[in-house]
């Protein structure tokens, strides 16, 4: 699926900030929003935790600080600031956790669907 964003930047000292209840902790969204694609920077609060788990594609980036990726299934992958993970849709079941908080660029939209959806 090809995206038609003509070149432009995105000065996120602009965007307002959304707030989002976790099952402990909070979130705040900053998010540009095109057809098919979203882009965010979201601060997970110390002692975050994901109120759901997610079966959504993500790229995300660890700006700052240090999250645990949970799986479902009992699996979990520590990122630091300078690592990213990547999956499509309906790959994985995952939730985001965070002891000291993040800073994270999330990026996702219809460009990771998976072929099994």
């Amino acid at each position: 699926m090809a995206l038609d964003i003509l070149f432009q930047t995105i000065d996120w000292n602009t965007i307002p900030k959304t707030k989002h209840k976790g099952e402990q902790g909070i979130a705040y969204w900053q998010t540009a929003q095109y057809n098919g694609l979203r882009i965010r920077i979201v601060k997970y609060s110390s002692g975050y935790i994901a109120d759901h788990w997610c079966k959504k594609g993500h790229i995300v980036h660890c700006l700052e600080g240090e999250f645990v990726s949970e799986m479902e299934n009992g699996e979990y992958f520590k990122l630091t600031k300078g690592m990213t993970y990547v999956v499509s849709d309906d790959l994985s079941s995952h939730r985001s956790v965070t002891n000291k908080g993040v800073k994270l660029l999330i990026i996702d939209g219809d460009f990771l669907m998976s072929s099994k959806s």
